[in-house]
């Protein structure tokens, strides 16, 4: 019978007939090709610079992957094009578990904002987990008169057109948090998009803008030290790092929610005995309480679920986010 390293070698032939063979072989002897794989390094590709919560997430994996695997696990960031450029290249790659992808909320939105995608995520990628989740905080300068969601919509409707929020960019969580804010809240608030966070959280700091939904952890530490006021986070249940804060939801937006999420998926075709492999040993180290704790503390909500409900979960998310994209004439800059 056809080995599954021979299988693996295909990718370099066609992804069709490697597709199909695999599929043979996974259906045949499952246990086989568990055993088999990894034979060689993993790479999980990052679709952004190093450093923030996704570079940092990817490398929590890799590191408990390499000891689960008994292989090196290494990270390779590729930022570019709203994380397109990345994406692309997992999706291009060959379907042997050996190319990872450590994508965010931005794959179920650019879709909509993007019209020649060179992917189309649900044909040419395949989920494997969701690894955590981290809430934006919405913060206010100190000087704006409001400490609640209802004391921000009662002024942003008594202002209509004069408060600014800003983000790190069209079509990024932090902007779709405060498009859905007005959407819900039936408030004018201007958006202004900046290129990237830090500057756009300076600038809120100095007073140039009026609010933000930020990433907690990147926001929290200004709130601590009195520079920006928090009022609410933006996830459906409070956050274990800051419970302090309510939720939007709670706060008078019944089922307001945005969740900035991060999760693995591999190239479409990839052996659902690898799949499986994948999945259990990064659910097994999420699950773990110190590196549970580890990730609580900074923020971030460990995620763990199976390929079937991080599918669903990511569908889900492309209906409501691009919905809200077309509804708010949101384009990628």
């Amino acid at each position: 019978m056809t080995s599954f390293v021979s299988c693996v070698k295909r990718a370099f032939v066609g992804r069709v007939a490697l597709g199909l063979v695999c599929s043979s072989l996974a259906g045949a002897a499952p246990g086989a090709l568990a055993q088999s794989y990894p034979s060689r390094p993993i790479k999980i590709v990052v679709p952004f610079a190093p450093g923030g919560a996704t570079d940092y997430l990817a490398r929590v994996v890799a590191e408990n992957l390499t000891t689960s695997l008994a292989q090196p696990v290494l990270v390779d960031n590729k930022p570019g094009a709203a994380i397109n450029l990345g994406s692309d290249f997992v999706a291009k790659s060959a379907p042997d578990g050996y190319t990872m992808l450590m994508a965010t909320l931005a794959i179920a939105v650019n879709p909509a904002l993007f019209s020649n995608m060179p992917y189309n995520w649900e044909k040419d990628l395949k989920p494997v987990t969701m690894v955590g989740f981290v809430p934006n905080l919405l913060v206010v300068n100190p000087s704006l008169p409001v400490k609640s969601v209802h004391e921000l919509i009662a002024y942003a409707r008594a202002n209509p057109g004069k408060l600014n929020f800003g983000s790190a960019g069209n079509g990024g969580a932090v902007h779709l948090s405060g498009e859905l804010f007005k959407i819900m809240a039936k408030v004018d608030m201007q958006h202004v998009p900046y290129k990237g966070s830090a500057p756009a959280v300076t600038d809120l700091i100095g007073g140039q803008l009026a609010l933000m939904f930020d990433n907690l952890p990147s926001v929290y530490p200004h709130v601590q030290a009195g520079k920006l006021r928090g009022i609410a986070v933006t996830s459906a249940a409070r956050s274990a790092a800051a419970p302090e804060f309510p939720t939007i939801a709670e706060s008078g937006l019944p089922g307001y929610e945005v969740l900035p999420w991060n999760g693995i998926f591999v190239p479409a075709g990839t052996p659902e005995a690898v799949v499986t492999t994948l999945n259990e040993s990064i659910v097994k180290a999420l699950k773990q309480p110190a590196l549970k704790a580890n990730l609580l503390s900074k923020g971030i909500e460990p995620g763990g679920n199976t390929p079937e409900e991080f599918g669903a979960f990511v569908k889900s998310e492309a209906k409501k986010w691009q919905g809200l994209v077309k509804q708010a004439g949101i384009t990628a800059m």
